[in-house]
């Protein structure tokens, strides 16, 4: 990305930018530590990943759960398109699958459809979902080059958080979405879909600033926060930055 469309992103993340005399600006919040800019004006390294152990005690599917380990990707999106697991499919309008490039290295995971979502059976649409695109591009990702999932592929009523029995009912969907893909790197956005994924009741930013494992997979998880957030709380977008850092270092690891 040339350097003048990389600024226009980060602009838009409401990342400050630095110049010196002599250099092109530089992102202050891409410094790993907090600490000022180099003031030579050169960009700060990646933040190194530090991997922490999987969570103990992830629940195994229930005999009750749907059988997805031998389905290809036009089996499974099948197969989630006619789902009556939970209680979700009375009150939907389409599911989300998941959108993007079925070979990609990276895979973002979200919480739930919401009502755009729903309606056009895809993740991350509106507001949020621009955001989340500027985010990508802003360290050299096109959307159409990851693959976007959500803990849940049903929209709960009223946006509400998504319930325990709708996750377990879900979750061999995007087990086996994972295991297809076999991505480099999962980036989980926002509270729920961290803890579904960790199996931790940990708050959001003691998930947050570390490189975690997922549990019988062994990649590198990233979390941060959901974009709706960073658009309520445009403040966090400075720690934002951080973590797409810090997942972009893990990535290459």
């Amino acid at each position: 990305m040339d350097e003048a469309r990389r600024r226009h992103y980060l602009e838009a993340l409401g990342i400050e930018l630095w110049r010196s005399r002599d250099a092109s600006p530089v992102p202050v919040a891409g410094t790993a530590d907090g600490t000022p800019p180099d003031p030579r004006g050169q960009p700060a390294p990646d933040v190194p990943p530090q991997r922490v152990a999987p969570a103990a005690g992830v629940t195994e599917p229930s005999p009750g759960e749907p059988d997805t380990a031998a389905l290809d990707w036009p089996g499974l999106e099948a197969r989630v398109a006619g789902c009556r697991a939970c209680g979700l499919c009375e009150g939907r309008t389409r599911t989300v699958f998941g959108a993007g490039a079925r070979d990609a290295d990276w895979m973002i995971v979200g919480e739930a459809p919401g009502a755009e979502e729903d309606r056009r059976g895809e993740p991350f649409v509106g507001a949020a979902g621009k955001l989340l695109d500027r985010m990508l591009e802003a360290i050299g990702l096109a959307r159409d080059r990851v693959f976007i999932a959500n803990t849940l592929k049903c929209r709960p009523p009223g946006n509400r958080d998504p319930r325990p029995e709708e996750l377990a009912a879900c979750r061999p969907y995007l087990e086996r979405q994972i295991a297809l893909l076999a991505p480099r790197l999962l980036l989980v956005v926002g509270r729920v879909a961290a803890q579904a994924l960790l199996a931790s009741e940990h708050p959001l930013g003691r998930l947050r600033g570390r490189v975690h494992e997922l549990p019988g997979h062994g990649i590198p998880v990233v979390v941060t926060y959901h974009p709706a957030y960073l658009l309520r709380s445009p403040e966090q977008k400075r720690q934002a930055w951080r973590d797409l850092l810090l997942a972009r270092s893990a990535s290459r690891g």
